[in-house]
């Protein structure tokens, strides 16, 4: 509990921070991410920094429901679609733990390769359709209006209170360190943003600590299992851990040792995607204020576009079987030049966005 209330402390400092920040930052920040391409390269990177899409999604839910809106809703769902890549990549790195042992890693490669694959698959088909119909954007906005609206009151952050008095020695510490607006906001956004990361990281050892026989139980009961309780499997064990990275990197190995295939662990990712989206949906009760139904909004674009994903997706097997097979001849490939593959992991996760928005900000 105590940790919880330290996130959502964290949450709520980085939207107070950025709204001291003042006008002239924040349009700078509108206008580098109304360019969706440049949001989507900024998830992905920051994700993978951090190793943390519930770190990403938090940052933009605060950001979202801020009161002088930095960050607006259009121009944060190219951000999840990122995160969303970007937590991919811890399950990838464990794999090539396996490189030296080449039937071990022909076994865990595809398994964490194929959920990086469907997220990348999943961005290719929504993205565009998100930018031509607003489809996730305008879903969440009337779930979110008759959320707010239920019971004719408006949405209010149920943990208000206490959140408030957990805030105040982070306020007062910004005030000590800066009597200035932009110094205040600048303690605020780095403690804030420290807060959360050791917050979710702490939350994460301690919730796999203590669900790590439920766990085993789980994982060893997918085996055999439908494909929709083993999708359920990924969502209860990435809602206990609070980490989809931490679930995906467990598969990896179960199938290096050849207890798990890759059709076993493709729906267990598939629900992992969901689960780890109730990490937003927590940093929406930090928020508060006029524009806190914006964090509930983009909490539920982060929902809406896994299970969007999954139903475009996974019903049909030609389409299903795509990342599958490709995870597999990649792998072929890589294991042809193991240096090449860990350079191209590289590349592909930090180089391609880095220089992206290298080339972006130079052209700008």
């Amino acid at each position: 509990m105590v940790l919880l209330v330290v996130f959502l402390v964290g949450v709520k400092g980085l939207g107070e921070g950025f709204e001291l920040l003042g006008e002239d930052l924040i349009e700078r920040f509108f206008r580098a991410t109304r360019n969706p391409f440049i949001g989507l390269i900024v998830g992905l990177l920051a994700t993978t920094i951090m190793q943390s899409s519930s770190v990403t999604t938090s940052m933009v839910v605060a950001l979202t429901a801020a009161p002088d809106n930095p960050l607006p809703l259009a121009n944060a769902v190219p951000m999840i679609m990122g995160a969303n890549i970007g937590t991919t990549v811890t399950s990838v790195i464990v794999s090539l733990g396996h490189l030296g042992r080449t039937e071990e890693f022909r076994r865990a490669f595809p398994v964490a390769l194929c959920h990086d694959l469907f997220n990348y698959f999943a961005v290719l088909v929504l993205l565009p359709l998100e930018l031509t119909t607003g489809y996730l954007r305008m879903t969440a906005v009337a779930i979110g209006s008759r959320l707010e609206g239920l019971g004719g009151v408006t949405y209010r952050s149920p943990i208000r209170t206490v959140l408030d008095t957990a805030y105040a020695p982070l306020e007062w510490l910004a005030t000590f360190v800066s009597p200035a607006a932009e110094g205040q906001a600048s303690v605020l956004i780095a403690g804030s943003a420290l807060l959360i990361f050791l917050a979710l990281y702490l939350l994460v050892l301690v919730m796999r600590a203590a669900a790590h026989g439920r766990i085993e139980v789980m994982v060893t009961y997918l085996l055999d299992s439908h494909v929709v309780v083993a999708m359920l499997i990924g969502v209860v064990v990435t809602v206990m851990v609070q980490s989809s990275s931490l679930t995906t990197s467990l598969l990896v190995p179960l199938a290096a040792a050849g207890l798990l295939r890759l059709d076993q662990a493709f729906p267990v990712t598939l629900g992992a995607n969901v689960g780890t989206t109730v990490t937003a949906f927590m940093a929406a009760l930090a928020v508060s204020g006029p524009n806190a139904v914006a964090g509930l909004e983009i909490a539920l674009v982060h929902l809406l576009f896994n299970l969007s994903g999954i139903v475009l997706i996974y019903p049909i097997p030609a389409i299903r079987r795509i990342p599958l097979r490709l995870a597999e001849t990649l792998t072929q490939l890589g294991l042809r030049s193991r240096g090449t593959l860990v350079a191209c992991v590289a590349f592909a996760f930090y180089g391609v966005p880095a220089l992206i928005l290298i080339i972006h900000n130079w052209l700008t």
